[in-house]
């Protein structure tokens, strides 16, 4: 089942890859630069699935996912974190976040990731 996708990451460059290896699959609706804009354009768009990095200006991943998990609980939120980032990853997963993809991305484990999130 192709589930509609919202984009939370501040790099073009790895916006642009999640996009990439999503839309074999899934619908990219939306993409956002940081936490502020990702839950203004989850709220706008409600998607299945959001996509999001750890690390961001203006509001970081962590606090983008508790508000979007405050208000949607049932709605996966897949990490995307850079190697060494094991102890924001556990503020992750305490904020709702359902699973993580590690930087660099590699298509199989991002399908994988999504796809076990989208059936849990």
């Amino acid at each position: 089942m192709a589930a509609q996708a919202l984009i939370v990451e501040d790099s073009e460059f790895m916006r642009n890859l999640l996009r990439d290896i999503l839309a074999e699959e899934h619908t990219v609706v939306d993409e956002a630069e940081n936490g502020v804009e990702g839950v203004e354009l989850f709220h706008e768009h409600d998607p299945d699935l959001v996509m999001m990095d750890i690390v961001m200006p203006v509001k970081d991943g962590i606090e983008a996912t508790d508000e979007i998990k405050s208000d949607s609980p049932a709605t996966p939120v897949i990490m995307c974190t850079s190697v060494g980032q094991e102890e924001k990853m556990k503020e992750a997963v305490k904020a709702g976040a359902d699973g993580y993809i590690t930087k660099p991305f590699q298509k199989p484990s991002v399908l994988e990731a999504v796809g076990d999130a989208l059936s849990a």
